[in-house]
């Protein structure tokens, strides 16, 4: 999936998940802090394939309409990629949310693909339930690319399955 599909996918979710996003934001309140570890399949469409694996923090703070978030991205490879970004969670209903995201970060490609550059741009677009608990079972695609800072921008996609823990579990309210 080109950056430009991912972008069109998203820019179709805002409009679809508005009205529910907000709405849903009243009926069940602020969505908390959330500690998220997932692994995946990293270059679906190239042959320089390897297994992925992320920690991410996703403060339940506002920044307007956007959670701001932080990660750490490892694949089998030996590359690394370190980022902090902003997510928006749109609700569809109580149980499934979607949610696009948007982040910089550095990127080292160890002994897997050179991207052309260490600073490279995640877009994202997220897939999850969400269980009583507010805990979240998910899927994403991302897209990492340099976004043309360099003659050589390959990018690549991944597609990885996460959990996402709320801190409140952890540490109460």
């Amino acid at each position: 999936m080109s950056i430009r599909w991912a972008l069109v996918l998203a820019a179709f979710v805002l409009m679809i998940g508005g009205a529910s996003a907000s709405s849903f934001a009243e009926d069940t309140g602020k969505e908390p802090s959330f500690i998220r570890f997932g692994a995946g399949y990293y270059d679906i469409n190239d042959d320089q394939s390897a297994a992925e694996f992320h920690m991410e923090y996703i403060s339940g703070s506002k920044w307007w309409v956007f959670n701001p978030f932080v990660g750490v991205m490892a694949t089998s490879d030996t590359a690394f990629y370190g980022y902090a970004g902003i997510r928006l969670d749109l609700f569809m209903g109580n149980r499934f949310v979607i949610t696009p995201s948007f982040a910089p970060g550095l990127y080292h490609d160890g002994d897997g693909k050179d991207l052309g550059y260490p600073i490279e741009f995640r877009s994202a677009i997220e897939f999850a339930y969400r269980f009583d608990d507010r805990a979240r079972l998910g899927l994403s695609l991302y897209h990492l690319s340099n976004a043309s800072l360099d003659d050589n921008n390959p990018g690549t996609e991944v597609v990885t399955l996460h959990y996402s823990y709320p801190l409140t579990s952890l540490f109460g309210d």
